[in-house]
């Protein structure tokens, strides 16, 4: 039974920082392609930053050298630090896993089979 569970959301200041936490169990995490969406109040889910089983990164052009995807394949944890944060990264924040390495070819691809609960993001 596979579970992602986000962790880290809350309120900040805009040009603050937080670093979002997504711990995984049952499946073969490093293995897996993983990802940040986000979905803000009335706009449609949106991928943020995605990381590959061999560690390469892509990330959505909004959040290009402010936000930084990881991952720790020793913890099953992938992270998200988001730096200089604005109002319009408010969002609930959700980490997604999917074993095919099609899901990590590029921020617009979606169809992940494994979803967390989400994390609120609020920037003031």
């Amino acid at each position: 039974h596979v579970q992602l569970v986000e962790s880290g959301g809350g309120t900040v200041q805009s040009g603050g920082s937080l670093r979002l936490s997504c711990a995984a169990s049952g499946y073969e995490y490093s293995t897996y392609c993983l990802a940040w969406f986000r979905q803000a109040t009335g706009k449609e889910r949106e991928g943020v930053a995605r990381i590959s089983s061999g560690g390469i990164t892509i990330y959505a052009d909004s959040v290009k050298g402010r936000f930084t995807i990881s991952k720790d394949n020793a913890k099953n944890t992938l992270y998200l630090q988001m730096n200089s944060l604005k109002p319009e990264d408010a969002a609930m924040y959700y980490c997604a896993a999917d074993p095919s390495p099609f899901r990590c070819s590029s921020t617009y691809v979606d169809g992940f089979r494994y979803w967390g609960q989400g994390t609120q993001v609020t920037v003031s």
